[in-house]
């Protein structure tokens, strides 16, 4: 009996089904890395506040400020919570320094008003004692996101040195005043 050494028609249809294996998984690798490289991407790519509206934020908080007979310290934080610009008004409290800076960081990190942050922290609130986390929160008025005009959050903003009424009002001030530039 005569055995074939190599079956020419089988090895082709083999050879083809695994050219269609290899095919599909190329395709599924090239739409998982679409998939993934277009979250990364997007992840990545933050809408950051620049140095020159963070300033005008400070300024126009502090000037806010004055007109309220208020001295305050005021802070302007990054999309990344990173300290962007600051200024303590002349004779402003020391202790209220980093109440400011924390409450800026604070409304970032949560995309949320300090005080509205607040009622969710009372005792029996949903995120009680949330204070404690992160190095130090703050939860009471004076910490508001910044916005731009298409509505993205690129920073925040916090005062501190008035009554809570006071901070939420200048500090709501100097994040509004961006949209007017």
């Amino acid at each position: 009996m005569k055995r074939k050494l190599f079956d020419f028609k089988s090895h082709t249809s083999i050879s083809k089904s695994v050219e269609k294996k290899k095919t599909l998984k190329y395709i599924q690798f090239l739409l998982l890395f679409l998939i993934f490289a277009s979250t990364i991407t997007k992840a990545q790519t933050i809408t950051d506040i620049t140095d020159k509206y963070a300033l005008s934020a400070v300024l126009a908080a502090k000037e806010k400020a004055e007109s309220m007979d208020v001295l305050v310290n005021i802070a302007v934080v990054d999309a990344g919570a990173n300290l962007k610009a600051f200024i303590r008004m002349d004779n402003s409290f020391l202790g209220s320094i980093d109440v400011a800076i924390k409450k800026a960081k604070t409304s970032r990190y949560f995309n949320i008003d300090t005080g509205d942050l607040g009622k969710l922290t009372q005792p029996g609130g949903i995120i009680y004692n949330i204070e404690l986390s992160n190095n130090g929160l703050v939860s009471f008025p004076g910490g508001v996101p910044i916005t731009n005009k298409e509505g993205e959050i690129i920073g925040a903003i916090g005062v501190s040195g008035g009554t809570i009424e006071e901070d939420h009002k200048i500090a709501s001030f100097g994040a509004k005043s961006i949209l007017k530039n």
